[in-house]
C-alpha cells in the first residue's frame, strides 16, 4: 500500500477485520444453535399430555417465551433500524467508512446475545416429536442432511454477492488507496439488487427453521418470528433473479475457463 500512511490503514482496517472475525464466530455459533442443536441435541418424550391452553397459561412455559420474545425482538429491532436510510447516514457522518463495519459487529452481537440467553421451554408441549425410535436416527440424519444442502446454498449464494463489500472490509480497503465507495463503482443492477435484497437466503432459511425432527415451543416461537421478519423483508423481483443468475454463470464460466487452461498448462508440462 505504497503512498498510503499505515497508521491511518491500521486504525481502520483493524476495526473491519475485528468485526469480519466476530460475525464469522458468531456465524458458526449460529450455525450450531439452529441445526446440530435442534436435529442432534433437542428431542425426547416431550409433554405430549400437556393441553396447548393449560401450557400458555403456565408460568413455567409463559416466562421463558416472554424472554425469548424480548431476544428476538432486540435483534429484529437492530438488524431494521441500523439499515434504515437515516441511522446509516448518521452513522457514517459518526463512524465513517467504518460504518458497514459497526453495524456487521452489532448484528453479530446481538445475534450473541440471542443465543446465549435463549430460554428452552421443557415443561411445553411440542407441535410435533417424533423423536422417538425407529424415526428418531433416520429423521435426524434427513433433517441434517437438508440443513446440510441448505447451509451449502447459502454460502453458494453468497459468493455471488461482493462479500468484501458486505462485511465492510472493501468500503475500508478502498478508502484507504483513494478509490471511493465500492457500491458506487457497481452497475445499476447491481445497486437495484443489493437495495431489494442483503439477505439472499430466504427459502434456504425457512428449511433450516422447520425441518427439524421436534419442534418445541422455543423451536416454533423462533421459526415462526423469524419466518415473519424475512417475509417482511425478501423484495426479490425477476430482474433480481436474472440479474443473480447471470452473475453465477459468469462466475462458473471463469471458474471453467480456469480449469481449462490449468488442464492444458499440465498437458503441456
Amino acid at each position: 500500500m505504497a503512498g498510503v500512511p499505515w497508521l491511518r490503514s491500521v486504525a481502520l482496517g483493524g476495526p473491519a477485520l475485528a468485526s469480519f472475525l466476530l460475525l464469522f464466530g458468531t456465524g458458526l455459533e449460529f450455525i450450531r444453535f439452529l441445526t446440530f442443536k435442534a436435529v442432534f441435541l433437542e428431542g425426547g418424550p416431550g409433554e405430549a399430555s400437556v393441553r396447548w391452553s393449560s401450557a400458555l397459561q403456565d408460568p413455567r412455559v409463559l416466562r421463558p417465551l416472554g424472554v425469548n420474545v424480548g431476544l428476538l425482538l432486540l435483534f429484529i429491532l437492530q438488524h431494521s433500524l441500523m439499515a434504515n436510510e437515516a441511522v446509516k447516514r448518521w452513522m457514517a457522518h459518526g463512524f465513517g467508512v467504518l460504518q458497514r463495519s459497526m453495524y456487521v459487529a452489532c448484528t453479530a452481537l446481538s445475534l450473541q446475545v440471542l443465543m446465549r440467553c435463549w430460554q428452552p421451554v421443557p415443561d411445553g408441549p411440542y407441535l410435533w416429536n417424533a423423536c422417538t425410535e425407529p424415526w428418531h436416527t433416520w429423521l435426524s440424519l434427513l433433517c441434517f442432511v437438508l440443513h446440510f444442502v441448505a447451509w451449502l446454498v447459502i454460502f453458494s449464494i453468497v459468493l455471488v454477492f461482493d462479500y468484501a463489500e458486505l462485511m465492510g472490509i472493501k468500503q475500508v480497503y478502498y478508502h484507504c488507496l483513494d478509490l471511493g465507495d465500492p457500491l458506487a463503482l457497481k452497475s445499476h443492477r447491481a445497486v437495484r439488487l443489493y437495495s431489494h435484497l442483503r439477505h439472499p437466503v430466504y427459502l434456504e432459511f425457512l428449511l433450516i427453521l422447520w425441518a427439524v425432527p421436534c419442534l418445541p415451543l422455543d423451536r416454533l416461537l423462533l421459526a415462526a418470528l423469524l419466518t415473519l421478519y424475512l417475509s417482511c423483508g425478501h423484495g426479490l423481483d425477476q430482474q433480481d433473479y436474472s440479474y443473480l443468475r447471470a452473475q453465477l454463470d459468469k462466475k462458473f464460466t471463469i471458474f471453467c475457463s480456469e480449469d481449462l487452461r490449468r488442464g492444458g498448462e499440465d498437458k503441456g508440462s
